[in-house]
């Protein structure tokens, strides 16, 4: 049974949701799971997809198990290998949303900080407490941390291995969207589900433009502007919008992700 659902709704939204009770916890399997899902979604793209999680926690992070016996040898395999799932992730053509509605630790942690947006619910809890074991983050979350929060807030936050509130999260801009628990699921899904209503192909064009500015800066940025983002006048989405906001006026358009 896999520990990651994928599950497609008529929208166009992808769901995946962790469900290894009772913590969530990421293990071999997990692991092996979530890179299934991400292959699934690289092959046969939705127009966004969320991450989610069932139970009283979305993680309680990595199964420590899971480090027992590594050598520096196996221990970089494995650091490549998760990196690179992340990097996979970054890299799909469409939304990505991460709904954490409760407690966020290590690894499920550093998952949502590969995705474009995340949200939270007023009770979520945030941390990457890898000290408790020696380790510093090695799935890419210091670095995304400090890319959203500064890298002095991604010094206390992993160094002090603290836990922190979502609404400390929101206000240092990492958590991009905060609500209250009550529906916060119901909620989360509908936000997701009204992004895959929206024009795919254009956010996949902010994405690589933002992509560039990670890798070189507001130039490397404009250079995407210039030699990339003018394909998006030959997709129909957009020649149907500006067609329907000429007639109808803005808010009419319906777009079909192509």
């Amino acid at each position: 049974m896999s520990l990651v659902k994928l599950e497609r709704e008529e929208s166009g939204l992808a769901v995946a949701s962790l469900d290894h009770p009772p913590l969530n916890l990421f293990n071999r399997q997990l692991f092996e799971d979530l890179r299934a899902a991400i292959a699934a979604v690289e092959t046969d793209p939705p127009r966004a997809l969320l991450f989610r999680a069932e139970g009283r926690a979305v993680s309680g992070g990595v199964d420590v198990h899971e480090f027992d016996g590594l050598t520096p040898e196996t221990g970089s395999a494995l650091w490549d290998e998760l990196i690179g799932t992340v990097e996979r992730l970054e890299a799909l053509p469409l939304p990505v949303v991460f709904a954490a509605h409760a407690l966020t630790l290590t690894a499920a942690f550093e998952l949502a900080l590969g995705c474009d947006l995340i949200l939270a619910a007023r009770s979520a809890r945030f941390g990457l407490v890898e000290k408790v074991v020696g380790l510093t983050p090695s799935m890419g979350g210091t670095q995304r941390l400090a890319e959203r929060a500064g890298s002095g807030r991604a010094r206390h936050f992993v160094i002090g291995g603290d836990l922190f509130d979502a609404e400390t999260m929101e206000r240092w801009g990492v958590v991009n969207l905060l609500w209250d628990d009550d529906g916060f699921d119901e909620r989360a899904r509908a936000y997701a589900a009204d992004l895959a209503a929206g024009p795919t192909k254009a956010h996949a064009m902010t994405k690589r433009i933002l992509r560039r500015f990670r890798e070189g800066g507001v130039p490397a940025a404009d250079r995407a502007v210039r030699d990339e983002a003018a394909d998006l006048f030959a997709t129909e989405d957009l020649q149907n919008a500006v067609k329907t906001f000429l007639a109808e006026g803005p808010g009419h358009a319906r777009f079909q992700g192509r």
